[in-house]
């Protein structure tokens, strides 16, 4: 019964995490109304007249095709599992066996299972960082070019995948990026889980599919105020040979049974969010985040300068607090952020912010500096990456593999058997079939430190 216990528990003070409803808050009216009948009435079955996300008649299909047009897409396809699930939809729909997908460092693991699943081959492509932050930015489209001639001139590529906005709300030059990509022949997969509110207010910037990506994923209840595992996939231009290729993945990933409670999430989720009620519900949200940054900044706390309002990130490293030990302290005060790391602490106001944000968040974070602050941290070791990495040894192999675990100082020479994820539980820091050599073993026990709770002081790897 302890889970029980706790989703009957209080709710803290400030509530600032995922999902972006805000515990209910800003769910959408008709999906609030469904919520307060009968408990079970909505627990249905793919029966005729709701039909499913592969199915050409019924509500669903219906709701998926005002979906598409209502954002500007070709297709459209809920899911009950999460942006993960449909990542892997399409990844898998875009890839055949044996073939290379280009891939960002701070790709989500669920990639990295699609490419197990399709036997793929990933190729990491390295990205900016932020020694004072410990951040990884968005690439430069020049950059990302480099690494694009780079990898092509090792063996062609099935499709890019590019992240944006990040975990912190960071969105680079989506535009040239895509293009970079799209000039070269080349489909772009936008894992987009953070942006379905992206390009709805002029204080946003654009969303994925405005600038040109081929297939788009969102989470629906990351910004949109949709239930967790409510998702969408939008494909923009009709190809029947790719449409066929994602319906084929979405029948080998996705539930025979789908929540019709989820489905519907989707579905209302997305037209309230682009419905006038739902504009005005975006713009106060963005006006609150706003407000609060400015009463921070002016207060004397540094913040991470991003472009999303929503996502406030504050530069704990700056005033000497691992992000980590602050989000241990304002937790114990009611306070709870979205995402802790060893240099910032990110905090995610959604789509209806708490009434008193604005007056305790402030405070709360004042009592933090004055409790915890020191001076400021030194600056975070950039990960000893190569600008393109394949691993060594065949991702499914070393996967698969008979692995032992062994001390992070004893760990260079060896290959990686399994993903190492501290939270944001996601992003790797380490690629199965990636060997460890000495700089990497020595950084990873930097980010062991870093991660206090996170990160094993011991790594597996490929057997001998």
């Amino acid at each position: 019964m302890a889970l029980l216990e706790r989703l009957l528990a209080r709710p803290p003070q400030l509530p600032l995490h995922l999902p972006a409803h805000g515990r209910g808050r800003a769910l959408a009216p008709p999906l609030h109304q469904l919520l307060r009948q009968r408990p079970g009435r909505w627990d249905l079955p793919e029966l005729p007249e709701i039909g499913g996300p592969l199915e050409s008649e019924g509500a669903v299909a219906e709701a998926q095709a005002a979906a598409a047009c209502l954002l500007g897409a070709e297709r459209c396809w809920f899911g009950v599992n999460g942006a993960s699930g449909l990542l892997q939809v399409a990844l898998l729909a875009l890839a055949q066996p044996g073939e290379r997908v280009l891939l960002p460092r701070n790709l989500h693991r669920s990639l990295l299972h699609a490419c197990l699943l399709g036997q793929l081959r990933p190729v990491l492509f390295d990205l900016p960082f932020d020694a004072s932050t410990g951040l990884w930015l968005p690439p430069t489209p020049d950059g990302l070019a480099q690494q694009l001639e780079a990898a092509l001139a090792q063996g062609p590529l099935a499709a890019v995948v590019l992240v944006s906005p990040s975990y912190q709300g960071l969105v680079g030059d989506l535009p040239g990026l895509i293009a970079v990509v799209q000039r070269r022949g080349l489909p772009v997969l936008l894992d987009e889980a953070h942006g379905a509110h992206l390009g709805l207010d002029p204080r946003l910037p654009a969303g994925g599919l405005a600038c040109g990506a081929d297939l788009v994923v969102q989470s629906l209840q990351k910004a949109a105020g949709g239930l967790a595992q409510s998702a969408v996939l939008l494909q923009a231009e009709g190809d029947e040979a790719r449409t066929a290729a994602i319906e084929r993945a979405l029948l080998w990933l996705q539930t025979s049974s789908p929540s019709a409670l989820l489905l519907a999430s989707a579905s209302v989720s997305l037209a309230y969010l682009h419905s006038p009620p739902g504009h005005r519900q975006l713009e106060r949200a963005l006006s609150t985040g706003v407000e609060l940054r400015r009463r921070l900044q002016q207060g004397g706390l540094p913040l991470v300068v991003n472009q999303d309002p929503l996502r406030l990130c504050l530069h704990t490293a700056a005033i000497g607090i691992n992000g980590l030990d602050a989000d241990a302290w304002l937790m114990e005060r009611g306070v709870i952020a979205e995402l802790p790391e060893p240099g910032c602490l990110s905090f995610c106001l959604g789509l209806a912010p708490p009434r008193q944000v604005l007056r305790l968040l402030p405070r709360r974070l004042q009592q933090l500096r004055r409790a915890q602050g020191a001076v400021p941290l030194l600056p975070f070791s950039r990960p000893p990456l190569p600008a393109l990495a394949e691993p060594e040894l065949p991702l499914g192999q070393a996967w698969r593999a008979a692995q032992q675990r062994v001390p992070l100082a004893e760990a260079a020479g060896r290959f990686a058997a399994e993903p190492l994820c501290p939270y944001p539980p996601g992003i790797p820091l380490l690629i199965p079939g990636e060997r460890i050599d000495a700089a990497r073993a020595e950084w990873l026990q930097q980010q062991q430190r870093l991660w206090p709770g996170q990160i094993a002081d011991t790594v597996s790897v490929v057997a001998d």
